[in-house]
């Protein structure tokens, strides 16, 4: 007989589970990988498949049936209850033995300090579990506008999501903001109305929202019993049984399951019937098919505070969610059973380096095995791998498609991109895309495009300056800023070419803040943070044309060119410049010299003559081109960018300033106040929406005018309210506005 040893976190004894001398062999050279890496005292049950004293096989832990395998994501707007919706989950699949709570900050997947400060959820955290014989890898996305990047590079992964609304709030801003990531993604969803215990709450009120906002079909297959102070339970209407969960259980475990009698229950039977009849007809076929062709999605409820409702999601999300092989992913096919997986987050720990989250597609992964990544175009070795627990860690001999890994050992390896088992590997998917390409459009243009999953990263809203305690940090600040943009490649870092100083890019206030306390945290760096700007842009208004000549002898060598180009406003929105060649241009030169000229371009277009801000919405026509045999391909690119440069100076220019959708949900009383107040924010209010005793203020205001907006909102509604923001697009200031603004930063006014 062998035995198994489980640690759990706070050290207690370790325990003995007997094992099947079938198993004897193939365990112990196994399980000696079986260790925990344990970073905090929470206190947690049970590997996933061990339950109690019992244990199936090693490889029904490690790698279960694909079938049974659902990798789901919890979404929504913030403060509707993900964190703990989450933690109740944990709490009732045996994982945890404790239930955590976002007040107290002791939450599972809440594990950074600044998360349990703040409450919100910032860094999205994976947990894996057991659920009625169902392996579920859960990851626990942010709510908050800021960190949506978070968001979207997990529903990447995902095969199935819970959206969590407020039953009093319905559908809220950043709800449609994370519902239209998952319609993107074609993931197939159910949707658990939360708080029902909550003054307010209205079960009809906020599914009505998810049928007008969310344009879904929402299929009822629960009602809840009473409403805010009255909740006690919910009605199950497929088998038309109460749910009711007892008073005084203090943990929600105890609930019992009661059929409906018309003698006792004659209106909510009445409600149910209906309900029963109008999701029967709605559906025809099972519901888990409706849900997995996105042509509806289920609906329950419950309030996870007050431990009700939970379990019966947990069901739902077994039965209607579907497995990694019911999803349709086209680019498996070139892959056959050869390795394919996506780099999807990565995590620096101070003891063990990068730790890279993996969704593997098909194929298998092992500690020591070498693999390729594609976009970097390297070859890398997996050290160890573990199955993640949030913040704890358990060593694993293998993992099979389906599955969510974290990996140790990737050094190069960066959020996007995919990893495939060599070289050759990818080579034969391409070639095996390139056919099928052939045949379907007579082009493999597709094919490239196809092995590569990678996450379309937004572009940055505001920056400010950061600089080290003295010189010589300067290098431990780089190491820090470059560790944290591999684990969020939403947060850019340049070098200001002027004063060379660091200027951090972020999404957001709380997003730049988050950074500076993780590096005086996590880097022991205190840093200093200059005051946060805007990120404007640029553009020109009319057409200009301008020639140069650089003419330069290094050495023996004389590089000269001459370049004649027009700049020119387009309508089309576009961030990078649109590059035309005149049929003037010889094809013997752009063979040569294209790549040279598109980087003096580019380089040209960063810093538009105003601001320094980036120009945008300019297409670039090359009219002709002259360049001396011999002439690098640098002093081409500084020519033509000394070029662009001029004849944007030329041209009538144009400040483009980033709007930003806002949504104020505010009481009656206070309406006034902060309609006064966004006019001088030069806000543009679109409608005013009434949700329950709430209005709802939805417009457009200048990200200018809304720096420190919290506070001030704040103060004027005694607390009472609540927004939130998004980038919409960027729009041209007025000319009043953009001579106050170019007088303030000249240092005129």
């Amino acid at each position: 007989m062998s035995s198994l040893r489980i640690f759990s976190v706070n050290h207690k004894k370790m325990s003995s589970l007997h094992i099947n001398n079938i198993y004897c062999s193939k365990l112990r050279a196994s399980l000696k990988r079986l260790k925990p890496h344990v970073l905090l005292g929470r206190n947690y049950s049970s590997l996933p498949g061990l339950i109690g004293n019992d244990i199936k096989s090693l490889h029904s832990i490690i790698s279960p049936p694909i079938a049974k395998i659902r990798n789901i994501g919890i979404m929504a707007h913030i403060d509707a209850g993900k964190t703990t919706t989450t933690e109740r989950i944990l709490y009732y699949s045996g994982y945890t033995r404790s239930l955590g709570d976002v007040d107290d900050g002791d939450t599972v997947t809440d594990f950074m300090a600044q998360e349990r400060e703040r409450g919100i959820t910032i860094q999205s955290a994976a947990v894996t579990f057991d659920w009625k014989g169902y392996r579920v890898n859960l990851i626990d996305t942010p709510g908050h506008v800021d960190f949506t990047l978070e968001v979207e590079r997990c529903l990447r992964v995902l095969d199935g999501a819970v959206a969590v609304f407020d039953a009093s709030a319905g559908v809220e801003a950043q709800t449609l903001t994370v519902w239209r990531q998952a319609d993107k993604h074609k993931i197939p969803r159910i949707c658990f109305l939360n708080k029902m215990d909550k003054t307010g709450a209205s079960f009809n009120y906020a599914v009505e929202s998810i049928r007008e906002k969310l344009k879904a079909k929402p299929l009822l297959l629960q009602l809840p019993i009473g409403e805010a102070k009255t909740f006690k339970g919910v009605v199950d209407v497929v088998s038309k049984e109460k749910l009711l969960w007892n008073s005084s259980s203090v943990d929600g475990k105890d609930f019992e399951r009661k059929p409906l009698l018309e003698m006792s229950d004659p209106k909510l039977l009445k409600e149910t019937t209906e309900a029963r009849n109008a999701l029967i007809e709605q559906l025809q076929t099972a519901i888990h098919r409706v849900t997995l062709a996105q042509t509806a999605v289920p609906v329950l409820c419950g309030s996870a505070l007050k431990n009700k409702g939970v379990q019966p999601l947990l069901d739902a999300i077994t039965m209607y969610l579907p497995s990694p092989e019911e999803r349709n992913y086209e680019f498996l096919q070139w892959y056959k059973d050869d390795l394919c997986a996506l780099a999807f987050k990565v995590l620096h720990d101070k003891q063990r380096g990068p730790l890279v989250f993996l969704r593997i597609y098909s194929g298998m992964i092992k500690p020591q095995l070498a693999i390729h990544n594609i976009n970097g175009n390297c070859t890398e070795r997996i050290s160890r791998l573990l199955l993640p627990f949030a913040d704890q860690h358990v060593e694993i001999p293998s993992l099979t498609a389906g599955n969510i890994a974290l990996t140790v050992g990737l050094k190069h390896t960066a959020t996007g991109d995919t990893i495939v088992s060599s070289k050759s590997s990818a080579l034969a998917a391409a070639r095996r895309a390139g056919r099928e390409g052939e045949k379907k459009h007579g082009q493999n243009s597709e094919a490239e495009r196809l092995l590569l999953a990678g996450v379309e990263i937004p572009e940055p809203v505001f920056f400010c300056t950061i600089e080290p305690p003295s010189v010589a940090k300067q290098p431990d600040l780089d190491h820090a800023l470059k560790c944290l943009q591999r684990e969020d490649p939403s947060l850019k870092v340049r070098l200001d070419p002027d004063s060379g100083q660091t200027v951090l890019c972020g999404m957001g206030e709380l997003h730049i803040e988050i950074i500076h306390d993780r590096i005086k945290r996590e880097y022991g760096l205190e840093t200093y943070l200059g005051p946060l700007q805007v990120a404007y842009r640029e553009t020109i208004l009319n057409s200009v044309c301008a020639s140069d000549t650089l003419d330069r002898t290094l050495g023996d060598k004389r590089h000269l060119v001459t370049i004649e180009l027009e700049a020119k406003p387009i309508e089309t929105s576009s961030v990078t410049p649109v590059i035309e060649y005149a049929e003037g241009v010889s094809e013997d030169i752009l063979k040569a010299s294209q790549e040279a000229i598109e980087n003096g371009i580019h380089s040209a277009c960063l810093q538009g003559p105003l601001l320094g801000s980036p120009i945008q919405d300019v297409a670039i026509t090359l009219h002709s081109l002259i360049i001396h045999p011999g002439t690098s391909s640098t002093m081409i690119s500084a020519c033509v960018s000394r070029c662009v440069q001029k004849a944007l100076k030329k041209a009538d220019k144009q400040v483009l300033e980033p709007l930003m959708n806002l949504e104020v949900t505010v009481t009656r009383d206070y309406l006034s106040p902060v309609l006064a107040d966004l006019a001088q924010r030069r806000g543009n209010i679109q409608e005013i929406q009434t949700r329950q005793d709430n209005r709802v203020v939805i417009g457009f205001v200048p990200l200018a005018e809304i720096m420190g907006y919290s506070t001030v909102l704040r103060t004027l509604t005694s607390g009472s309210a609540t927004f939130a923001v998004e980038l919409s697009h960027y729009e041209a200031m007025n000319p009043q506005d953009q001579s106050t603004l170019l007088n303030r930063r000249s240092g005129l006014t």
